[in-house]
Parts: structure tokens; C-alpha cells; sequence
């Protein structure tokens, strides 16, 4: 679905103290009587996507201008998306645009639903409308967008040597950023290589183990309290079987106590069978004591007291914290560091051969870039040629019979993302004349007429929903105000086409038909800009030809002009 305004509501704009435009999907053409507030439409359509706000434009009395815009666009398209993105909504594809001026100078603007910067509606406009008024910026005088036109103009031709060329120039400028980061960052990168080497020869000469600083605390931990854990050892010991140089009848141990309850017990085991399973239980319990008793006494006999090994320990736990300090909380960090650091090493030592082996893909690319930025010019040119020939074609028709338009290509410096290639938009006003840039070589009345040609010639390849044309019939009239007609109607057969004009030849040509109604004080009263039927049309046709809505000469005039429209759609 192509987006298009659907309604514009102004209020307190110049003249206009209140209007609302219902706008069609196709040639929209706005009249009025001189004064009636017509260029005032065009304004309030500049304001809605971020014109300049001119202070003087608020109506005399009124505290501010107020211009809202109802656009239908694609839900989930594009512009939809952009809305989201800045909080704004777009509910079912249907969008808000609203922009106050005060007459202090104070602008605001609300997309959405959401106060937004003046300069987000400007830049949301790129993408929905064209402007062509003569104190409007206009789209095509931007280069960058006259080389994009361009480049859809010329079609097929271009699109497969122009997506070589992009993914070739993407990786050169990839390379181009690899060689800068490592010549400039060459000191860097030594000292970062110094570091990593001291780091890795110190590893390697301590050469830890995984798991060996836990080990060896464990260790430091058992020969510091030798002494200790022996005399524990062998107290346990004696209080389970007994100390063997203590004389009988000293203090009884636990395997006597336990056999001599074993043996109560074992004396009536007969008669319950619950008491014989407790005297097997108090078995169980005298072979396990025995067991610990002698674990107890093997323990205690391995554990010596030795100062030499101790020390050893405690050094080599103090040379591994040095590397923990450094490298890692435990020794499994500081092999994982190591081989990290050895992989990194590995790559600022092959700097040298990277460095080569980039230099020789750079300048393949660069080769291969300048061959197709060759072949994006051979094909711009012949594009451009064409383009050319068109338009002055149909400046001819436009009752600019001299004027010749060119399109002019210059070679930039640089490879650029599209190639070497810079567009310019160029305008001879007669054959003697030198081509100048389009807002250099053609008065506001002409440039709106130039942009027109444009405009009908990139009809289908420029991308842009809706266009505003403000004096495009300017010093204009006859078989020259049909054409415009004519042509207007051919853009909007792919467009929707906002036209402002005063010449019925053009206005006959029009889809929906909007007049802006004059008061008698000169201001424009609610509802003041009117849909006009069929019977509406001839009348302000017949107003427009003749200066008198009822002339019988000028309603003939009018069906006559309508038809002739009608039979050329």
C-alpha cells in the first residue's frame, strides 16, 4: 500500500482561519480566488513536514497556527516502523502529524501522539512527500538524492555492476580500517607483546599444575600442625583399645566396654529375637571400632613433624601466589591466562605478515573498485543522456521551449559507497546559456515547471508516495497550462499530486477538485475549502476561464475542457 495524506486540517495559518482538506489518493488540485488563502494550503503542508515556521504566517489575532495531517501508511512498513521507534503509534495505518507555530516564534511538533523534534518530521519526509513550491527546499536540489534518482533510472543496467561494487568497497574500507588500526597502533601493539611474553615466560618457569596451590595448602596446613594431629591420633587410639604399657584394671576403653556388653547380651539373645539383633548391631560396632582403632595408629605413626618440607611448601605456595596476584585467582586461571596470552601473542607476532598479506588484498580491491567504478560511470552517462533528452523533451511541452536540462558527472576524490560518481542537476534557459545548477539556472515559476518534468520522467523509479506542486503553471497559459494538466495527471497515476494552480486547463485535469471559498472580510470561515461534484467543477471552471460562474461561454468552456481531460485518462 502506497502511503498518501488522507486529510489536512489548518487553522489559523495567513487568511485561513479554519479549513479542512479531504484529499484523494490521486491529482488533488486546490483554487480560489485571488487572496482566498490557496498558497496558504501549500504552507500548512510544509509546516506538517518540518518547514521553517515563519512567525508572520499566524493569523492576525490568533495566538498560533496549527496545522494537523492524517496520512494512511503500510502497517508495519517502513515509516510505521520509524514511528514506533521514537515512542510514537500508528495504530491500523493510520498516522498523525500535528505542528503549532506561535506568533512568539515558538514551533512544536507532535508525530504520533508523541512531541517529537521538529527535525524528526523533516527527516520522516523524505521518505513521504515532495515539496515543489518557490520558497520550498527541494528534494532533487539535494546531490544525494539526485544520484539515487539516477541510479533508478537507469534500472537493470546498473544493479548488478553497482551490488559488485558495494560488496567490494565494503571490504576495502574493512581492510583500509585493519591496516590503520595496526600502523597506528604499532607501538601499541609491541608493548602489549612485551607484556604478554614476560607473562608467559614467567608461568613457564614456575610451571604450575592445575589443582596444585589447593594441594599444597593442604599440605602446609597438615605439617604445621604435625605434632597436633599425631598426639590427637593416638588419644583416639587409646581411648578405643586401650594403652598396652597401662597395667590391667586401669581405665576401661571403649572395645572392652563394648565386649563386655556384647557378651550381657549375647547371654539371652535366645529368648528375643529383637535383643539377638542388638547384639549383632554391638558385633557390627566392635569390628568397625576396631578398624577406626587401627586407621588411628597408622595415622598417627605416618605423620612426622618435617621443618625442611614444610619450608618447601610454604615457598612454593608463595612463588604460586605471585602468579595468582597476577594472573588469575588460582593456578587453573593462570594456565587458562596462558594460553589466552600465548593465542594473542601468536597473532601481534604475525603482524608483520598479516600487515603484508592485507596490503596485497587492498590494493587487488582497489583495482577491482576502480573497474567498476568505471563501469558505474559508463553506465550513469549513458542513463544520464537519456534522462537529459527526456526532460527537455518535456520542457518543450511546458512552454519552456529553449531550456535544456543536463545531467552533469563529476569524479569525486574517493571511492565513495555508490562509486566515484557526483550527480548534478543542471539547466541551460536557452541555447547560448551556459547549464548552471537547477536553483542558479531557473526562476521559482520555471523551477516548478523543471521539477514537474523531473518528477514525470523519474515517474515509477522515484520512490516518493505524494507531491506538492505550488506555481507550476506560473507565466503559463493555452496548449502550454494543458500539458502541465496532462502531465500532472501521467505522475499521478503512481503518486498522490497536491496541485495549487489558478489556470483551469490544469485544474480540469484533476481527480478530486478542493476551492477555497473567500469571506467577505477577506479571511477564510470554517469549512472554507470545499469538495467540489461535477456541477461544482464547471461552475468554478466557468469562474476561472471567464471571471463568471453562470457565463453560458464559460460553462461550455468548462465541459469542454473536462471532457477533453476525462478522454485523455
Amino acid at each position: 500500500m502506497r502511503p498518501r495524506v488522507e486529510e489536512v486540517r489548518i487553522q489559523g495559518l495567513g487568511v485561513i482561519d479554519e479549513a479542512v482538506l479531504e484529499l484523494s489518493p490521486g491529482f488533488n488540485v486546490v483554487t480560489g480566488e485571488t487572496g482566498a488563502g490557496k498558497t496558504m494550503v501549500v504552507t500548512g503542508l510544509g509546516l506538517l513536514f518540518g518547514g521553517r515556521a515563519d512567525p508572520s504566517r499566524v493569523r492576525p489575532g490568533a495566538d498560533r497556527a496549527t496545522v494537523e495531517g492524517t496520512l494512511v501508511i503500510e502497517p508495519g512498513g517502513r515509516v510505521a516502523q520509524q514511528v514506533e521507534d521514537i515512542g510514537g503509534e500508528a495504530g491500523d495505518g493510520e498516522l498523525i502529524i500535528s505542528r503549532t507555530v506561535s506568533a512568539e516564534g515558538r514551533s512544536r511538533a507532535w508525530l504520533g501522539g508523541r512531541a517529537v523534534p521538529v527535525g524528526t518530521l523533516t527527516y520522516l519526509a523524505d521518505d513521504l512527500v515532495a515539496v515543489h513550491g518557490q520558497m520550498d527546499q527541494q528534494r532533487l536540489l539535494q546531490p544525494a538524492r539526485q544520484r539515487a534518482a539516477l541510479d533508478r533510472y537507469a534500472g537493470d543496467d546498473l544493479v548488478k555492476p553497482l551490488r559488485a561494487y558495494q560488496q567490494a568497497y565494503k571490504r576495502h574500507k574493512q581492510i583500509a580500517a585493519q591496516l590503520e588500526e595496526m600502523t597506528t597502533r604499532a607501538r601499541e601493539r609491541a608493548q602489549e607483546a612485551d607484556l604478554l611474553r614476560f607473562g608467559l615466560e614467567e608461568i613457564e618457569k614456575v610451571d604450575p599444575k592445575p589443582g596444585e596451590d589447593a594441594a599444597l595448602r593442604e599440605e602446609e596446613e597438615r605439617l604445621s600442625h604435625a605434632d597436633a594431629l599425631r598426639t590427637a591420633a593416638t588419644a583416639a587410639h587409646t581411648a578405643l583399645l586401650g594403652d598396652p604399657m597401662v597395667a590391667a584394671g586401669g581405665a576401661a576403653d571403649v572395645i572392652s566396654l563394648l565386649g563386655e556388653a556384647r557378651t550381657a547380651v549375647e547371654a539371652v539373645r535366645d529368648y528375643d529375637t529383637a535383643l539377638a539383633a542388638v547384639a549383632d548391631r554391638l558385633a557390627e560396632a566392635g569390628y568397625l571400632i576396631s578398624d577406626v582403632a587401627t586407621e588411628l595408629a597408622s595415622y598417627a605413626e605416618s605423620i612426622e613433624a618435617d621443618p625442611a618440607r614444610l619450608a618447601a611448601v610454604q615457598e612454593r605456595r608463595s612463588v604460586l601466589t605471585g602468579l595468582t596476584r597476577k594472573y588469575g585467582d588460582d593456578t587453573a586461571a593462570v594456565l587458562a591466562w596462558a594460553q589466552q596470552a600465548a593465542a594473542r601473542l601468536a597473532e601481534l607476532e604475525g603482524d608483520d605478515e598479516r600487515v603484508g598479506e592485507l596490503t596485497a588484498e587492498y590494493d587487488e580491491l582497489t583495482a577491482r573498485l576502480t573497474e567498476l567504478a568505471a563501469e558505474l560511470t559508463r553506465v550513469r552517462e549513458a542513463a544520464a543522456e537519456r534522462f537529459g533528452r527526456a526532460v527537455t523533451e518535456e520542457l518543450t511541452a511546458l512552454a519552456m521551449p529553449h531550456a535544456r536540462v543536463v545531467v552533469q558527472l563529476s569524479q569525486a576524490a574517493e571511492f565513495g559507497p555508490d562509486g566515484v560518481d557526483e550527480v548534478e542537476l543542471r539547466m541551460a534557459a536557452h541555447p547560448a546559456a551556459p547549464p548552471l545548477p537547477l536553483n542558479k539556472g531557473a526562476s521559482g515559476g520555471e523551477l516548478s515547471r523543471v521539477m514537474l518534468a523531473i518528477e514525470v520522467v523519474f515517474a515509477g523509479a522515484d520512490p516518493v508516495p505524494t507531491f506538492v506542486f505550488d506555481e507550476v503553471d506560473a507565466g503559463v497559459g493555452g496548449k502550454a497550462a494543458v500539458e502541465i494538466g496532462r502531465r500532472l495527471a501521467r505522475l499521478a497515476r503512481t503518486a498522490q499530486v497536491i496541485v495549487v494552480t489558478h489556470l483551469p486547463q490544469v485544474a480540469a485535469f484533476a481527480d478530486q477538485h478542493l476551492v477555497v471559498e473567500k469571506a467577505g472580510d477577506g479571511s477564510v470561515v470554517r469549512s472554507g475549502v470545499v469538495t467540489l461534484d461535477h456541477e461544482g467543477r464547471v461552475r468554478e471552471l466557468s469562474r476561472m476561464l471567464a471571471g463568471m460562474e453562470d457565463s453560458e461561454l464559460g460553462r461550455a468552456h468548462a465541459e469542454e475542457l473536462l471532457g477533453l481531460a476525462a478522454a485523455d485518462r
